[in-house]
C-alpha cells in the first residue's frame, strides 16, 4: 500500500481552488561545504542528471566527487550568495510572488507556489500545502525554458512521484518547454536593447546555453534544437545577422563530449579572432544562478580578458522584468483555458501587449 502524504478530509462544502506550481533547479541551504554535500549528493544521485551505470557511479560520486567538490562549490556560491540568501532561491520566490499578483489584478485567483527539485523548498511539502489549500486544479510549469530529461524532465517526475502518494488528486496539466514563446523572446530582446542603450553594442553577442552530454541529443531530447531555436528568434528579434551572435553551451562536467561549441572555448576563441567588447547573455535561465553569476559573469569575465578581450558585459537574466513576468503570466493563462474565467478582453489585450510587445 502506498505511504500517503497527510491530506485534509474531504469536505463537502469547500470551494476548489486552481493551482501554479512553478518548478526550479534547487540550491543548498548555505554557501559550505557541510550544506553542499547533501544538495550535491541529491542532485547527482538523480538518474535524469547522470545516466552511466549506477555501480560505477556510486563509487565515483561517493568515493570521490562528494569528498572533493563541496569544498570547491561551496567557495563558489560564497562569491554569488546576498544577503538574502542563494539568488536562485530569491529571485524565483519573487517571480511566484510578483506571478500572483499580476494574474490577480487580472481577475484570477490563483494558488501559486515555488517549489525546488533538488534542496527546499521541497516538492513534495509544497504540494501538501497547496492540497491544504484546496487545489484540486494543478498547473505545473518548470522554469526551463528549452526541455530537457534532466531539467524539466526530472522536475515533472518528482511532481509525479508525490501525487502518487495522495489519495485525492488533483487535475494535473504541465508546461513542457516556452522556448519559442512570443513574450519570452520579446522579454529577452527588450533586455539585450537596454542593455545595449545603457552600456553600447558590443562587438558580439555570446547566447550560452546550459550544457548537457552530447548523447541526450542521440537519445531523443529535443534540448539542442530549442535552444538554437530560440537563439535564431531571438537574433531576429534584435535584427542580427549570422555574423553579430553565436550561441555555445556552458557547464560541462566530466571527459564525456557534451554539446558543442562549449562557452569557454569559443569565449577564449573569440578573443584571439580580435573581438573586442563581447557582450553575453544567458537565455536558458530564468533567473540569475551560480551558473550565470559565478561561472559566466566572473570565470568567463577572467577568460576573455586574459586570452587578450578588452571589454566584457554580461546581460543579467530576466529575473522580476515586468515583460518577463506578463510573459509567465501569459503562458500560464494559455494553459489554463477552459479551467478559470477568461478575463475581460481589455485586461486580456493589456496582458498580451505587455507580454509581446515589450520594448525595454
Amino acid at each position: 500500500m502506498p505511504d500517503y502524504l497527510t491530506e485534509p478530509a474531504f469536505d463537502h462544502g469547500y470551494t476548489p481552488k486552481t493551482g501554479v506550481l512553478l518548478l526550479n533547479l534547487g540550491t543548498p541551504e548555505a554557501p559550505t561545504a557541510k550544506a553542499l554535500r547533501p544538495y550535491l549528493k541529491q542532485f547527482l544521485s538523480d538518474r535524469r542528471v547522470v545516466e552511466i551505470p549506477r555501480a560505477i557511479w556510486w563509487l565515483i560520486l561517493n568515493g570521490v566527487i562528494l569528498n572533493l567538490r563541496p569544498k570547491k562549490s561551496a567557495e563558489k556560491y560564497a562569491s554569488i550568495w546576498s544577503k538574502d540568501g542563494s539568488p536562485l532561491l530569491v529571485h524565483t520566490r519573487k517571480q511566484a510572488s510578483l506571478l500572483k499578483g499580476l494574474l490577480g489584478s487580472q481577475g484570477q485567483q490563483l494558488v501559486v507556489e515555488f517549489a525546488m527539485r533538488y534542496g527546499q523548498p521541497a516538492v513534495a511539502d509544497v504540494l501538501q500545502n497547496m492540497r491544504s489549500q484546496g487545489v484540486e486544479r494543478l498547473l505545473v510549469v518548470p522554469l526551463y525554458p528549452q526541455y530537457a530529461a534532466s531539467s524539466s524532465g526530472t522536475a515533472l517526475d518528482e511532481v509525479f512521484r508525490t501525487l502518487m502518494k495522495l489519495r485525492n488528486m488533483p487535475e494535473v496539466r504541465t508546461v513542457r518547454h516556452y522556448h519559442d514563446h512570443p513574450g519570452y523572446i520579446a522579454a529577452l530582446a527588450a533586455s539585450v536593447r537596454q542593455h545595449w542603450q545603457q552600456n553600447g553594442r558590443g562587438d558580439k553577442l555570446v547566447m550560452s546555453f546550459h550544457g548537457v552530454p552530447r548523447y541526450t541529443l542521440d537519445k531523443g531530447d529535443p534540448y539542442h534544437c530549442e535552444c538554437l531555436k530560440t537563439g535564431r528568434l531571438l537574433a531576429e528579434a534584435l535584427g542580427l545577422s549570422g555574423n553579430d551572435y553565436t550561441v555555445c553551451f556552458q557547464s560541462r562536467f566530466g571527459k564525456a563530449e557534451w554539446l558543442k561549441p562549449y562557452t569557454f572555448d569559443t569565449l577564449s576563441s573569440l578573443a584571439k579572432q580580435g573581438v573586442g567588447k563581447l557582450d553575453i547573455i544567458c537565455p536558458g535561465f530564468a533567473g540569475d544562478c551560480l551558473e550565470t553569476l559565478e561561472e559566466i559573469a566572473m570565470e568567463g569575465k577572467t577568460l576573455f580578458l586574459a586570452a587578450g578581450g578588452k571589454e566584457y558585459r554580461y546581460i543579467s537574466c530576466l529575473n522580476e522584468r515586468d515583460d518577463w513576468i506578463a510573459a509567465l503570466a501569459d503562458l500560464v493563462l494559455n494553459n489554463l483555458g477552459g479551467w478559470i474565467t477568461t478575463p475581460p478582453d481589455a485586461n486580456m489585450r493589456q496582458l498580451r501587449a505587455r507580454s509581446h510587445g515589450a520594448k525595454q
